[in-house]
């Protein structure tokens, strides 16, 4: 399932035809959270760094993280309503995440292997999320992050951010806990896949929710740099594009970027190579949707 393009990113996952929230679970688990370096020098740099950076921003938080750890695929991914795919998620947090994957010696975190989940078996590796929204004018939108963020200050990028543990309630594995809780608690996370994106695109664009259809999920691509993962998902909405630039500018979460761009698809290929590695995979997810809905 994995597919490899250039340098930039990695394809992990692959779900062509858009899976709805029925197609996607989570599988919660302890055993999909990160493992320690043997390394001590390496496992001491991680508060090291973090320290270093708390020091010269007193802003920063240590907030919980879903880590991706794998995945399971029922079905090949296609227009099959019985496709199925179960994402594998552990827990971190972005302390961790400065502390490995973005750690100047970041590439001596990793295990040599074509899995990924063994590769980055010792990196934070939280899973991000991102969203190809569509207008109702068929545009694709694209924001210009600013200069004050912390990875990528400049680029352009899908809206999107992270799903989020505090929002469903997770603040640590529940050890001891019985079957039902716990099928419970994976169908929690597995909602917060799908809520956590319209949240992001709400607060990144300023559209309202009602504006948008039900997502889609098209997989999981990886920033080579780092080795980043993010989910992302296809959204329409029922809006133009003048309607949305004029929503863009009350934006909640306006400040994290500096212009909202309205697209084709070929103006966006043109830019691609603007967007970070993980944001380019979401790209190309997207253009394996179109070539899929072709088929059809």
């Amino acid at each position: 399932m994995e597919k490899t393009s250039d340098s930039t990113y990695k394809l992990l996952v692959l779900c062509p035809h858009g899976f709805s929230p029925s197609q996607v679970s989570v599988a919660l688990d302890k055993s999909y959270d990160r493992i320690p370096h043997p390394d001590i020098y390496l496992e001491n740099s991680i508060s090291e760094i973090w320290d270093s950076r708390v020091q010269k921003n007193t802003s920063l938080f240590n907030g919980q993280k879903f880590r991706f750890g794998g995945y399971t695929m029922h079905g090949e991914g296609g227009s099959n309503l019985e496709s199925h795919v179960c994402l594998h998620l552990g827990l971190t947090d972005y302390r961790t995440f400065i502390g490995t994957n973005l750690n100047p010696l970041w590439e001596k975190f990793l295990i040599s292997s074509e899995d990924h989940s063994i590769q980055c078996q010792h990196t934070a590796s939280p899973l991000g999320n991102g969203a190809v929204v569509e207008t109702s004018d068929k545009k694709l939108l694209v924001l210009r992050r600013s200069n004050n963020v912390g990875e990528f200050p400049g680029y352009f990028v899908f809206p999107g951010g992270h799903p989020e543990p505090q929002e469903v309630g997770i603040a640590s594995h529940q050890c001891g806990k019985d079957m039902t809780d716990s099928d419970l608690t994976n169908k929690k996370v597995s909602q917060e896949m799908f809520d956590s994106i319209i949240r992001e695109v709400v607060e990144e664009i300023g559209v309202p929710a009602a504006s948008l259809y039900n997502p889609l999920f098209i997989g999981v691509s990886c920033r080579q740099l780092n080795v980043r993962p993010a989910a992302f998902f296809f959204i329409k909405c029922n809006l133009q594009s003048e309607e949305i630039q004029k929503l863009y500018s009350s934006a909640q979460d306006g400040f994290e970027s500096t212009q909202l761009y309205t697209v084709s698809m070929i103006d966006l290929e043109n830019m691609a190579s603007k967007m970070p590695g993980c944001h380019q995979g979401g790209f190309a997810l997207y253009k394996l949707m179109v070539e899929d809905l072709k088929n059809i």
